[in-house]
């Protein structure tokens, strides 16, 4: 096929890259990915600067990119999230602009609207044959669905499928398409799919956290929101996961079947799949490996780009279909204001996500924390970064009970006589605080390193600079 190199060096000959353009990548692959840096260090070692890296989200395995943020390689980042020392590198303003934080319905908007123009679109695929045509259900580098990258290869000027699995044409489900792939070159590996799920991926045996999804879950059925034909996404958190649990629990009792299942999927909603408690799942993201098997051999669970999940410029996207969706926080502040993105120390070290996009859409809005954690207070009066506003949220569940928005008042009258422990947030965020004491907060500089978009495009928050 005229698509086909045989290695990096002779796809980097053939293609249009220079200094200043923007190249993506997708997170499919998540702690196990294994091409972003080979490419960069590529592309590096021939001279390429100033370039803006749009990678639908970086984690820990994208540590080796500080490097290339200290020699101009990377000048600009657009992305969902950023952990570990990448994270702390752009806290401490080594990216030469600010780097910009949005959420995955958000980047799929930023795309089609020319916000950003991606030039080489890099997209690693478990199986892919020499045309193009690519997937993330089979192979030995199974990741399941590829949702996040099937809007670059749409949109970006030219698209090149990176893959450890070439397969005899045509290669069958195309999560992309050979009429949108540009080349394809074979590697070694993409990447080790046993650290696509990490810790936070499976439900939680803290004792804490099960009163926490239990009381989540009692609240969601008794305000009568797990009924026939709902619709339900939950995070990938060990609290959120087991409210899955729980909700799974009464609807066999009550047999009750759900629509459809929405997200990123866990083998925890593939399991309810496969129990016929929902008619479908559709998959923007599959968490861990034993779901790519399941998007591979059962039509009921559905790939979905990042555009049909959540993109807010698409009035029918998936979340706004939304009729409950349970979601983690790492602050959350009295007016239910949300942040996901900057740790208790000021560091970036999380992502964006579709948290404000589920939010935003669902009908019920319930976010699981501990009102304490590591004797960090989560609860508090004001938190150091808005992601998702408190507009968006309906509940929020601690150890210390369920804080109603007071927007919610359907939701005060459903939840008055239930028994349940009805707090208000900020007793609870004052509770909180006499048990921390006075913490020491974060102290930054004046300068911004990171502005955080809101699914529309606007500007939610900015990050500044962390004093050293």
């Amino acid at each position: 096929s005229c698509k086909f190199t045989r290695n990096i060096p002779e796809l980097l000959d053939k293609l249009e890259i220079k200094d200043g353009m923007t190249i993506s990548f997708h997170h499919h692959m998540r702690g196990g990915d294994g091409t972003i840096v080979p490419i960069i260090e590529a592309l590096a070692n021939r001279g390429i600067k100033n370039l803006t890296l749009a990678s639908s989200s970086l984690t820990g395995a994208h540590e080796p990119l500080v490097s290339y943020v200290e020699d101009g390689t990377i000048t600009r980042i657009f992305t969902s999230g950023c952990r570990g020392k990448l994270g702390q590198a752009v806290s401490a303003g080594k990216l030469k602009y600010p780097a910009v934080f949005h959420s995955h319905g958000g980047r799929a908007r930023a795309i089609q609207e020319g916000r950003i123009k991606v030039d080489v679109s890099f997209i690693s695929a478990s199986a892919a044959d020499d045309a193009g045509n690519a997937t993330g259900s089979h192979g030995k580098s199974a990741c399941g669905s590829l949702g996040y990258a099937m809007i670059d290869a749409e949109y970006a000027k030219q698209v090149v499928v990176i893959t450890d699995n070439v397969v005899e044409y045509p290669c069958q489900p195309a999560s992309i398409q050979q009429c949108n792939v540009d080349y394809v070159v074979p590697i070694d590996s993409i990447g080790d799919p046993k650290k696509i799920a990490g810790d936070s991926t499976r439900i939680t045996k803290n004792p804490m956290d099960l009163r926490i999804a239990e009381l989540a879950a009692e609240a969601i059925i008794k305000a009568n929101y797990i009924k026939e034909g709902y619709s339900f996404q939950c995070g990938a958190g060990g609290a959120s996961l087991a409210v899955a649990r729980f909700i799974r629990e009464y609807m066999e009792q009550k047999e009750i079947r759900g629509s459809f299942l929405l997200g990123g999927i866990t083998s925890v909603m593939t399991d309810m799949l496969e129990s016929d408690l929902f008619k479908y799942a559709f998959d923007v993201q599959s968490f861990d490996s034993a779901v790519s098997q399941s998007i591979c051999n059962n039509p009921k669970h559905v790939e979905i780009s990042a555009n049909q999940y959540a993109n807010p410029m698409n009035c029918d996207c998936m979340t706004h279909k939304l009729d409950v969706v349970v979601l983690a926080a790492l602050e959350v502040d009295i007016n239910f204001n949300v942040n996901v993105l900057v740790g208790a120390d000021g560091n970036i070290r999380g992502a964006s996500g579709g948290h404000c996009d589920t939010a935003a859409g669902a009908n019920l809005t319930v976010i699981v924390a501990p009102s304490i954690r590591g004797r960090l207070p989560i609860i508090k009066k004001q938190i150091t970064t808005v992601v998702t506003p408190g507009s968006s949220v309906d509940l929020l569940v601690t150890e210390r009970g369920i804080c109603i928005n007071p927007a919610r008042k359907d939701l005060k009258k459903a939840l008055k006589d239930s028994g349940l422990p009805i707090v208000d947030i900020k007793d609870v965020a004052t509770e909180v605080e006499r048990l921390c004491g006075k913490q020491n907060e974060p102290e930054f500089e004046d300068d911004i390193v990171a502005v955080v978009e809101y699914r529309d495009g606007s500007i939610i928050d900015v990050i500044r600079k962390v004093k050293s």
